[in-house]
C-alpha cells in the first residue's frame, strides 16, 4: 500500500504519475467501481470546512496530489513527492493505456460539443483508443437516470467526468455503483483544454509549477478561486503550530 499524507484532514496518496496509472489499471482489472480524485489546494481547503466533501475524498480509492499547493504541504510534512498528478495528465496517461490495452472510455461533462471534440482529438493522438460515448454536462436532475443508463449500457472501463470540482466528486460518489464502471475519475476542465477551447500553459510554466498563473492571466475572473491558495497555505501553517 502506498503511503497516505494527511493535509487539512484530507488523506492523499503519495504517488507519482506512474504509480497512479498502475493503481488505476488495477481498478480496471478488478472490475469493481472505483473513484479516483485528483486533489488540489482549492478543494482541500473547501473540504476543511465541508464534512461531506471531506468524507467523499477520504473514502475515494485513490487521491492524487494535483497542484503545487498540495505538493508544498506534503513536503512540509517530510514527503518528497516527485510531481503533481493532475486531472489532464491522468486523461492523457489513461487514454494511452486504454489504446494499448483495448479499454473503452466514456467522456461525460463540459459544455455541449466539447466532450465530442475532446474525443476526436484524443483519438487523433491515440488512433487505437476506443471512446464508446460522450455526453455534455448540461443535463438536468430529472435526466440523471437516463445518463446513468446510457453509460452503463455502453460498459466503458473508464469514465472521465468533467463537471467541475467538487460537483464531479459528489456525482461519482453518489452514482458509481449504479454506473458499474471500474474506473471513475473527475477531470475538471480537462476537456476544455483537450478540445482546443482553452490553451494549456507552455511546458516551461508547467515544469515551474506556474500553470495556475498562466490560467489566471488568461482568465482574470479566476482570481476569486485562486484566493483559496493563500488561505490554504495559512491554514496549513496554523495547523503546524
Amino acid at each position: 500500500m502506498q503511503k497516505k499524507i494527511e493535509i487539512l484532514g484530507c488523506f492523499i496518496d503519495a504517488v507519482d504519475s506512474r504509480d497512479a496509472l498502475q493503481k488505476a489499471e488495477e481498478f480496471i482489472l478488478q472490475g469493481i467501481p472505483s473513484h479516483v480524485i485528483t486533489l488540489n489546494a482549492e478543494i482541500a481547503y473547501a473540504a476543511s470546512s465541508d464534512p461531506e466533501l471531506k468524507k467523499i475524498i477520504n473514502k475515494a480509492d485513490l487521491v492524487t496530489p494535483d497542484g503545487i499547493g498540495i505538493v508544498w504541504a506534503a513536503r512540509r510534512k517530510g514527503y518528497d513527492l516527485k510531481e503533481r498528478v493532475t486531472g489532464i495528465d491522468m486523461v492523457y496517461n489513461l487514454s494511452e493505456l486504454a489504446s494499448e490495452k483495448g479499454y473503452k472510455v466514456f467522456l461525460l461533462g463540459a459544455a455541449p460539443g466539447v466532450a465530442e471534440k475532446a474525443a476526436e482529438n484524443l483519438q487523433l493522438k491515440y488512433p487505437d483508443l476506443i471512446i464508446c460515448g460522450t455526453r455534455d454536462g448540461y443535463f438536468r436532475e430529472e435526466e440523471v437516470d437516463e445518463v446513468i443508463d446510457e453509460i452503463r449500457n455502453l460498459s466503458p472501463h473508464i469514465l472521465m467526468v468533467a463537471l467541475g470540482a467538487p460537483k464531479q466528486e459528489f456525482f461519482i460518489n453518489r452514482y458509481k455503483e449504479r454506473l458499474e464502471v471500474p474506473l471513475c475519475l473527475g477531470v475538471g476542465g480537462s476537456f476544455d483544454v483537450i478540445s482546443g477551447l482553452k490553451k494549456r500553459a507552455p511546458e516551461i510554466m508547467i515544469k515551474l509549477n506556474l500553470e495556475w498563473l498562466y490560467r489566471l492571466v488568461l482568465e482574470p475572473k479566476r482570481l476569486k478561486r485562486q484566493m483559496a491558495l493563500p488561505k490554504f497555505v495559512i491554514k496549513v501553517l496554523k495547523e503546524e503550530k
